[in-house]
């Protein structure tokens, strides 16, 4: 290899190298924009979202007027607002918002993936499976919404209550505080409640065991 070959190869490796990346960013930033326009519009004519792409970026005049696209981009929006998420969204949605949960510290998970951190401590009686407990909580949906909250004491049997509440408070000391998340499978599933708490939504409770009457 001569000297000058070698010296043009060191000045150009760079910039092939520059290229390549550039070639790759692109390519990247187009998967990630075609899967979210996939799960969104998935009917969508790929030609006139290139050419609109393309023109945008390029600096070029726009074959609609501003006025008509954010017309067009507000009713996508209000659609997608006004739309049920999808179960498979839902689904991912929950397994995201248990992972990170569980990840926290000071975090034990108990039977049915319920996950429970300590926020007072108790030293009496234990339920058994068919007690009555009287509790005081606050219920919140992932997003932190409120969805239930006990303004006084209530007396519940405990086998008239969501499972993951009946695996969290048999093993709840009376005079307990304790902070519950508790997968949808734990509580009410595909079905949900009405317009209060959504198909597949994990709950979150502060939940405070006051007394045990069996």
């Amino acid at each position: 290899m001569s000297r000058h070959f070698f010296l043009c190869f060191c000045l150009f490796a760079p910039l092939l190298h520059a290229s390549e990346q550039q070639q790759d960013l692109a390519y990247s930033l187009g998967a990630r924009l075609g899967e979210r326009l996939q799960q969104e519009v998935p009917d969508l004519p790929l030609e006139s979202l290139l050419e609109g792409l393309r023109q945008a970026y390029r600096g070029e005049p726009l074959r609609l007027e501003d006025q008509r696209i954010e017309q067009l981009l507000a009713e996508h929006a209000a659609r997608l607002a006004a739309a049920p998420p999808s179960m498979d969204a839902a689904h991912a949605a929950e397994r995201r918002f248990l992972a990170n949960e569980k990840a926290k510290a000071g975090v034990r998970e108990l039977a049915g993936g319920v996950l429970r951190s300590e926020l007072q401590g108790g030293q009496g009686s234990k339920p058994g499976p068919h007690s009555n407990v009287q509790v005081r909580y606050v219920g919140r949906l992932a997003d932190g919404s409120v969805f239930d909250e006990s303004s006084t004491p209530q007396w519940f049997r405990l086998d008239s209550v969501i499972s993951g509440w009946r695996t969290a408070l048999q093993e709840m000391p009376s005079g307990a505080k304790w902070r519950l998340v508790i997968p949808s499978t734990e509580a009410y599933g595909a079905e949900g409640v009405g317009d209060l708490i959504p198909p597949y939504a994990p709950l979150v409770f502060e939940l405070e065991l006051l007394g045990v009457s069996n």
